[in-house]
């Protein structure tokens, strides 16, 4: 198993590929920390891990708040005597969010503070307790967005997730001779329910299809798949990456007429 004996904590994991990475993670041997507000579903995602033999706990974790991401370290740390992966993956896609012009400024700041200050708090936390552990992974969500503009107007969240692109740069450089490496998951547009929440029409779901050389949206698992990589010694001198994951989009894209 490529994570055994290692501790993971996974924010966002009450659904999408939070939940799918931690549900691989388990099956690969690393005790995971399951992190989100969704009570309910992060529950549910501890108990399937548990119930396939797997060791979890759920932390109720707000990541935009300094609090709860220092507790859901220490919660790794008293469980499961350590921290060795940690997945900044929570993240929202405000229905509301637009162009400069449209958007409202409190869905700007409720964007930056989850998207971007929650990954700042994750590895403010989580660094301490890597370095504690001997070192090991960080891996940051970003998004396709963070390399291109976005097809559908998303002012705020792509500018969130090029300040994680940066953010993750950064850290790489300052930590890599500290045995941590940190590389940002750029995922291309996905069949989530946060997705599909967003591009809540079929004309939307069809500008974003027609840039996709693979011609689907990603599935959660798939994107699990690709942390497993970067969470494991498989990518033991990849740091500071921007790990593509999107059908193609990104070799692909074009202005839409």
């Amino acid at each position: 198993m490529k994570l055994s004996g290692k501790v993971a904590l996974i924010t966002g994991a009450a659904s999408g590929i939070g939940r799918e990475t931690a549900l691989l993670f388990a099956e690969e041997g690393a005790s995971v920390v399951v992190c989100d507000i969704n009570d309910e579903g992060g529950t549910d995602t501890a108990a399937r891990i548990i119930q396939e033999g797997g060791r979890a706990i759920y932390v109720h974790s707000d990541v935009s708040k300094a609090m709860d991401c220092r507790n859901m370290v220490q919660r790794a740390e008293s469980e499961f005597g350590g921290l060795h992966i940690l997945f900044n993956n929570a993240g929202i896609m405000d229905s509301r969010d637009d162009n400069a012009e449209a958007t409202d400024e409190a869905v700007w700041d409720l964007t930056m503070n989850i998207n971007l200050k929650g990954v700042f708090l994750g590895c403010k936390y989580g660094i301490p307790a890597i370095k504690r552990s001997g070192g090991g992974s960080i891996i940051n969500t970003a998004s396709f967005v963070a390399l291109l503009g976005a097809a559908t107007p998303q002012i705020a969240y792509t500018a969130s997730k090029g300040g994680v692109l940066s953010m993750t740069r950064e850290l790489a450089v300052i930590h890599a001779r500290e045995k941590i490496r940190v590389n940002a998951l750029c995922p291309g547009p996905l069949k989530t329910e946060l997705l599909m929440k967003f591009l809540d029409t079929e004309q939307k779901r069809q500008r974003r299809l027609v840039h996709i050389p693979a011609g689907r949206f990603g599935e959660a698992f798939e994107m699990a798949k690709a942390a497993l990589f970067l969470a494991s010694d498989d990518s033991s001198y990849v740091t500071g990456a921007e790990f593509t994951v999107d059908g193609g989009i990104t070799a692909a894209y074009v202005t839409p007429e």
